[in-house]
């Protein structure tokens, strides 16, 4: 797992200097007091086209991008720890004068302005956003059929959503392809990507006939060999303050790692599409879901019945029973069912979809440079 973007601010207790040529200052009509005063966000560009976007507000410094692409020709693997995440921030902070972030010792409330609600703030770096990631080979042309099966699954109450090309899967509250409050996750086609996006880029920059489109067209040609699904999971701003992970340095960061196991884990039941009806009975009690064999039977039942069309009334207490059992295997009875993500076709594909491991990166490709410099 790496950090593919990371939304980052502290407020210091010391004026900042100015870096930009335009200041906009808040101020009192009534007594000509100047309330506040800040800078309008701006971008660094690093090398390759890559940029991070950085705003000064007061005494408060927000920056917002994906660490692990700063002057880089791509970012298939990326940074592992926040602390070389940080590295990188506070390197190109320091080109501006401004000062680095730093890890949390304390936080407390403080009273908001005229009498409004306390809020709870720190004396280091606060966590706004940050995207989990990493990289599965499925195999050379079972991308689409695997992200098609991932599709039919659910996580919690979000709904599997298989975007129309087919190379994209979101999971959200109403099955749409957008970011929900608390946490945003997709798996798409990682060749496709960069076939879509970095190659057009780095051929306008460099041009066909250059090094660094040669490079990227072998990263990108690599993928599609390995049949690279890209899991990233976004975590926002409220999501990490319920867990208690804002405050870098007064948290766990291998709670993070968990976190992504768990979104990884969303297709380890995919080899129940794999299975007729007899398969399923047999792991409903394998799983000790069903007690004997004859209340598996009956509950595999349902998933014939809900394959042929048929519709169920989920206020009855016996379906409520039978698809909650379903349910721990990945079948959902509730949901039309889908044959073009469901059914035997795809299940005989199993020696195929399933077989997903961690992408391995070969020697030749340029991974990220670790920095050895911690942040402060």
């Amino acid at each position: 797992m790496f950090f593919d973007w990371l939304a980052v601010s502290q407020e210091h207790d010391h004026d900042l200097p100015t870096v930009t040529d335009i200041v906009i200052e808040t101020i009192c009509r009534r007594t000509g007091e100047r309330l506040s005063s800040r800078e309008p966000q701006f971008k660094h560009e690093g090398s390759w086209s890559t940029s991070i976007t950085i705003n000064v507000q007061g005494r408060r410094i927000f920056v917002e991008g994906n660490p692990s692409r700063i002057d880089r020709e791509d970012n298939l693997l990326g940074y592992a720890t926040l602390e070389q995440c940080l590295t990188v921030y506070n390197r190109i902070l320091a080109e501006y004068g401004l000062p680095p972030f730093t890890r949390c010792t304390r936080v407390f409330f403080r009273q908001g302005d005229d009498g409004s609600k306390a809020q709870l703030v720190a004396d280091g770096a606060v966590i706004h956003a940050v995207h989990l990631t990493s990289n599965h080979s499925v195999g050379k042309g079972n991308v689409l059929a695997y992200l098609r099966g991932l599709s039919s699954q659910s996580i919690g109450r979000n709904i599997g959503y298989l975007y129309p090309n087919g190379r994209t899967v979101t999971w959200t509250p109403k099955a749409e392809g957008k970011g929900g409050r608390l946490q945003y996750r997709k798996a798409y086609d990682k060749a496709h990507d960069l076939a879509d996006k970095l190659l057009p880029r780095v051929k306008r920059a460099f041009g066909e006939d250059s090094p660094e489109y040669a490079y990227v067209k072998r990263v990108q040609q690599y993928c599609e060999e390995q049949g690279v699904v890209r899991f990233e999971q976004e975590l926002k701003a409220e999501f990490l303050k319920r867990k208690h992970m804002a405050f870098w340095g007064l948290f766990d960061e291998g709670q993070f790692s968990q976190l992504h196991d768990e979104f990884l884990g969303v297709d380890t039941r995919l080899k129940v599409n794999a299975m007729d009806m007899v398969t399923i009975a047999q792991q409903l009690v394998i799983e000790g879901i069903c007690t004997n064999t004859k209340a598996a039977n009956t509950t595999a039942m349902y998933v014939h019945l809900w394959m042929q069309g048929q519709s169920f009334d989920l206020a009855k207490a016996q379906v409520k029973v039978h698809r909650a059992r379903l349910n721990r295997i990945g079948i959902d009875i509730g949901r039309p069912c889908d044959l073009t993500r469901f059914s035997p076709v795809i299940v005989r594909e199993i020696r195929e979809v399933t077989r997903v491991s961690k992408l391995l990166y070969p020697d030749w490709y340029k991974r990220p440079n670790h920095l050895q410099q911690v942040a402060a």
